[in-house]
Order: C-alpha cells, then structure tokens, then sequence
C-alpha cells in the first residue's frame, strides 16, 4: 500500500515542562478523532508530530491536520534512510516540486537530532544544495522561495512547503464552557478563541420565531458545525426566546431593551450552563463596539449571572475579530443576511451608561423568571461532530 507521512510542528506543548506527556496524548488522541477512524500511525516525540497513513487518506490527513489544535505547522515529508545520497534524492524532489509551484530560489535547513550522523547540520546542508543549486534551483539564504527541511532523527524526514497550523492547545485539556452564539461575526471567533486555548465549548443560541426566520437558525447551526471541526464536536441548545422578547417590549421603555434582553440571555445561559456543567459562559463582546458593550453596560449584564463570563474579544478591533473570522472560515457563513433576534429588537437611542440599581429596578419590574425558566425547559438541543 502506498503511504504518505506528514510532520506536524509543536508549539507552546514544547513548554509544558512536568505535564508534557499528558499534552502529547491528548494532541495524538485528538488527531486520531479527527481522522474519524482511517488506519494511521501517530507519534510525538521531541517537539514533533508524525503521522503515517494510506495515500488513499490524503485528504483526510490533510483536512485533520489544518484543524488540529496544538501544532504551529505541518507539512507533507519524505522519510528515508540515514544516507546521505537517499537524503539528496528526497530533497531533489522537494526541489521540483518547489519548481512546479513557481519557486526560483531555495535554502536548504538542517535539524541534527541524531548527533552519531557523521555530517553536522552546515555540511549536510552545504552537500545537499549543491545538488541543487543550477540543476533545479537557485540558492539563496535570505529571502528563498522555497526552505527545504532535513531533520535527521530516528530517519531523516525531508519536507519543503509548509502549512500554518492552528496553534493553540489541544482540544479538551482546558474546562468546559457555554458560548452564546449569535449568527453575526464576532461570537463563532470568541468561541475559536477558547477552543484554541484547550477549552470544550458547547453552544447556546436564542432564536425569536417568526421574528427570526428558520434560515437564521440554520445559518447558527453551520458555524456551530465549524467550530465543532475545531473543538472534536459540539452541543447546540437552541433556545425558544420569543415570548421573553414579548415580555421585554411589553414592560421595558426602548432605551432600555437590548440590555434588558441581554440580561436575560445571560440568566439563560446560567441556567444552561449549570445543566451541562460548564465552568464558564463565553462572549464575543468587544469593549465599545456597540451600546451593549459599554464598560458600565458590560458590568450590568454581568451581574446577570453567577458564573465566570470570560469575553476574549474584549480588547480587539473589528478588523481583527474579522481576520481571524476569516481565517478559521466563518467569515462568509456570518454575513449571510439573516438577522438575528439582537438586531431586530435593537432600539434607535440604547441607553449607553446604565447603573447597576437602576437595570436591576428594571429587570425586577418586568417580573420575567418564569418565562426565562420556560424557554430553558422547551430549548432544542443539537449535537455536532467533527466532520471533513
């Protein structure tokens, strides 16, 4: 059977020092969920990933590796034998390939592991390039088009063009929290940011039919199904908040609605949240971004609940929170031109500085617990796995 092999760099579980072992298990038990059962051989070892599969499973290396939490990069190498004309061979071919891709230039970089090789790292590389050099690339050491990597280990691996991993830490290895996930931008990021940071992130979406179309909750549900590509799956709890909306209108001047639904979404979320055993509820609050989002309004909302509130877009722009949507791609599932229930009861003139006492007089007069306590009891839940 023919077989690929693929290098996965580690980064920050290089630091872990005591614990490493238990980071290194949980990145190769992660990977192996990712790869939804084909036969491969993983292994972590001193700063390095390996992965061995049939040719067959390209895709789904590939795919499982550009969402494994825990790796800075990977790529696709050669292996072979501690030879030094076997290891020009392999870098010739790197080489070429470098050239079918456009590359003119190229360096050559050496990782020495095995320090019995009778080469050091400059003689390896220096006797390697000039193989290449004029036959198929030009060299050069400062701006190449192309690195080609030797690392001599056990075997040598040899592997050109690099992909960015996700970084991060492993899936899992970090609590659990509840995100609140909206259909806009920022949310499926924070979420990401948590997942990206070893936490298990479960979902909870507040859906306002008919306010909000089916095609709103739908849109909810493909970023969760791409977060859960990330974080090795995910529980969505769609929660009925119609008749809480209703009750807000009813009993709320319009200064006042986005906060006070704010805050009955976090009261939810705590109720949620306790349910399924999270340590935390998650945000994609941006401090100023809107009128929700004012420091006095943030501490207003938080008040709502009892559990640690962790916002880790707190102090990003839109442009970042935008990038990085980009980037883990739910970017373009976010701007479809559904809205949810947040824009459609927005009011002309929020209230941007609302005290304590006072949004709690005015939460109290709308007299809304059972109702909070009905939506919690007749949510929807759904579970996501990962998937290529």
């Amino acid at each position: 059977m023919d077989t690929v092999y693929y290098l996965g760099k580690i980064g920050e579980l290089s630091l872990k020092k005591g614990n490493k072992k238990f980071f290194e298990n949980r990145l190769s038990e992660n990977l192996r969920i990712l790869l939804d059962g084909k036969k491969a051989k993983i292994r972590v070892c001193a700063g390095r990933l390996t992965l061995e599969a049939g040719v067959q499973d390209r895709e789904a290396c590939e795919w499982a590796l550009s969402h494994l939490l825990g790796i800075t990069a990977w790529a696709e190498m050669s292996v072979c034998e501690k030879n030094l004309q076997a290891i020009i061979e392999k870098a010739q071919e790197k080489a070429r390939e470098g050239a079918l891709s456009g590359a003119k230039t190229f360096k050559i970089e050496v990782r020495r592991g095995d320090k019995t090789f009778p080469l050091n790292s400059f003689e390896l590389a220096r006797r390697v390039g000039e193989e290449i050099h004029d036959s198929i690339l030009q060299t050069d050491v400062h701006k190449p088009d192309i690195v080609i990597n030797i690392e001599v280990r056990e075997k040598v691996f040899v592997y050109g063009i690099q992909h960015t991993g996700v970084c991060g830490l492993p899936a899992g290895v970090s609590g659990h929290g509840l995100l609140l996930l909206s259909g806009g931008i920022d949310s499926p990021v924070a979420g990401f940011k948590m997942l990206s940071r070893g936490m298990k992130v479960d979902c909870v979406y507040f859906h306002s039919y008919p306010y909000t179309s089916e095609e709103a909750q739908t849109k909810v549900e493909q970023l969760a199904q791409k977060l859960a590509a990330f974080g090795l799956g995910a529980y969505l709890n769609i929660v009925p908040f119609t008749k809480v909306q209703q009750q807000i209108k009813a009993t709320t001047d319009e200064q006042y609605l986005t906060l006070m639904m704010r805050m009955c979404m976090m009261k939810i979320a705590s109720i949620v949240g306790k349910h399924i055993g999270a340590d935390c509820l998650i945000t994609g609050e941006s401090l100023g971004q809107v009128a929700s989002q004012t420091i006095e309004n943030l501490n207003v909302t938080e008040r709502a609940t009892d559990m640690l509130v962790l916002r880790p877009l707190i102090g990003m722009d839109k442009r970042e929170i935008t990038d990085c949507a980009i980037k883990i791609g739910t970017y373009d599932t976010s701007i479809l031109p559904y809205a949810d229930c947040c824009v459609l009861f927005s009011p002309k003139h929020p209230s941007l500085h609302t005290d304590d006492s006072k949004a709690t007089a005015l939460y109290q007069a709308m007299a809304i617990e059972p109702l909070l306590q009905e939506a919690f009891d007749n949510r929807e839940v759904k579970k996501f796995v990962a998937l290529m």
